[in-house]
């Protein structure tokens, strides 16, 4: 029996993973391509001699608000599953208003799908967390990126070189097989397991809040000096249309491919040097062919590395809360408000609104103090990440596995009786209030106890506690493996 159903438990996540990657590829290949400074969007603009700087922060700020409220509408995958549909079907309408002339409608209409889009995207975490294991999310949301990536590079050469007409008319083909497939996912789940269903859900705002600074701050360096970058290398329209998403799907594939032992940390300090040398580049190069390779290359490869990144790191933390439309749509959005702030930026700076250093240069003093920030956001954020992994894993065992992960935790630091059952409540994620209340004893002396298992451990907080006897525990199993 047990055979049976991990067949179909891996049979669901296959077919499910497989259906949700291509759904969404279609629908981001459209939205690249066209919703936010895609080619398309560019050139009917071209066409039509307007100025789209309004409209794609509109689409922007649309977008944001999308991610950010999506967890408050949609709390399920059936729901999840019907925003989705519902957003391509509207897509397609409103890119048949791009078959006439100009008017308000263009406006709303895009407003429109960017606030769905926004929601969509948010929504989507349903379909990763139910229809990929934890451990493979990178390569599904790696797999998702390239795709789309690869569809809009095509949609830009065919509007390009044919017309924005054919290009958007393929885009919609797209959204027409996007909804073909999102009616064929599954909204219900799969074969439950009973630990899983029992695991405590807990609050994970201060993992988002500190994951979002840690995206905002790299974003907003990255939407700066897009802002610069492209306007300086439209005169090379035949390279451009193509080849700025290149670097960035290189990136992905490589990453993507790493073996699991390799710490993709370090890979971020590896993309910042990647940015920073573009902004020099950018600085002391000219603007022909070669500079453009250089400094394209650099940036969207960084690009890429941080976007999986993240996009990783969110896939891990849908476990932890029981609607991963909130988890997605919340971290996701800071990506969306940095590009939207630096966008700001860098224009308010060109027109001479601020009185700061060039764009190019504003954003590698940005960087200089991303550097200083990125130590302590990301030995916080990984922290926390162990803090909940930990937590998570204990709550899982039985009570008999409870008590001798806690006997061995006392004997360990060397405690008492009473820090002892102190530590087994925070093992369970217990506050001190709730401490004190379930020994009975002041919330003051909670923290007396407290106090002195940290000193014991030599630690400073709980995440450093946690993190702690989260190494143990690995080094622990480690042993007993190799006895």
């Amino acid at each position: 029996m047990k055979g049976i159903k991990a067949f179909k438990i891996g049979q669901f996540h296959s077919n499910e993973r497989k259906l949700s990657v291509l759904v969404q590829a279609f629908y981001s290949a459209w939205m690249l391509a066209f919703l936010f400074e895609g080619q398309i969007l560019y050139s009917f603009s071209a066409l039509y001699r307007f100025d789209p700087t309004i409209l794609v922060a509109s689409n922007v700020a649309a977008n944001y608000i999308g991610m950010v409220s999506c967890g408050i509408f949609i709390k399920t995958k059936r729901a999840a599953k019907r925003l989705l549909i519902s957003t391509y079907l509207f897509s397609i309408a409103v890119s048949v208003l791009f078959f006439f002339k100009p008017s308000i409608s263009w406006m709303i209409g895009t407003v429109v799908a960017s606030l769905l889009a926004g929601a969509s995207i948010a929504a989507w975490g349903f379909f990763l967390k139910s229809g990929t294991p934890k451990n493979e999310r990178i390569k599904t949301v790696a797999d998702l990126l390239i795709i789309s990536n690869i569809l809009m590079i095509g949609i830009s050469l065919v509007t390009v070189y044919i017309s924005p007409q054919t290009g958007l008319l393929i885009s919609m083909v797209l959204l027409m097989l996007a909804v073909l497939f999102a009616l064929n996912l599954p909204d219900g789940q799969p074969i439950p397991d009973i630990k899983e269903q029992q695991k405590e859900q807990y609050n994970i705002s201060s993992l988002i809040f500190f994951l979002g600074i840690f995206i905002f701050v790299i974003t907003i360096v990255s939407g700066l000096m897009y802002q610069v970058v492209k306007p300086a290398f439209r005169h090379l329209e035949w390279i451009t249309s193509w080849y700025w998403a290149i670097p960035y799907i290189i990136a992905l594939i490589l990453i993507r491919n790493l073996p699991k032992r390799v710490d993709r940390t370090y890979l971020l300090f590896v993309a910042i040097a990647m940015i920073a040398t573009s902004f020099v580049s950018f600085l002391a190069l000219g603007r022909d062919v070669k500079s453009y390779l250089i400094i394209n290359t650099l940036m969207l490869g960084a690009c890429g590395i941080f976007d999986l990144f993240w996009w990783s790191i969110l896939g891990e933390m849908i476990d932890l809360h029981r609607n991963p439309a909130t988890v997605f749509g919340v971290g996701l959005s800071a990506n969306i408000l940095g590009i939207l702030v630096g966008g700001v930026v860098a224009n308010a700076v060109g027109s001479g609104l601020l009185n700061l250093p060039e764009p190019a240069l504003l954003a590698l003093i940005l960087l200089s103090v991303s550097l200083v920030l990125l130590p302590p956001l990301n030995k916080h954020l990984v922290g926390l990440l162990k803090n909940r992994t930990y937590l998570s894993s204990f709550s899982k065992l039985s009570d008999e596995e409870q008590a001798v992960e806690i006997d061995r935790t006392a004997t360990y630091g060397q405690l008492s009786d009473r820090e002892m059952q102190v530590v087994s409540l925070i093992l369970k994620g217990k506050t001190n209030k709730e401490i004190a209340a379930n020994l009975f004893i002041t919330e003051n002396t909670v923290k007396y106890f407290v106090k002195s298992i940290y000193e014991k451990f030599n630690v400073h907080n709980r995440t450093e506690l946690l993190m702690l006897l989260y190494e143990e525990r690995i080094k622990s199993s480690s042993f007993e493996i190799q006895k």
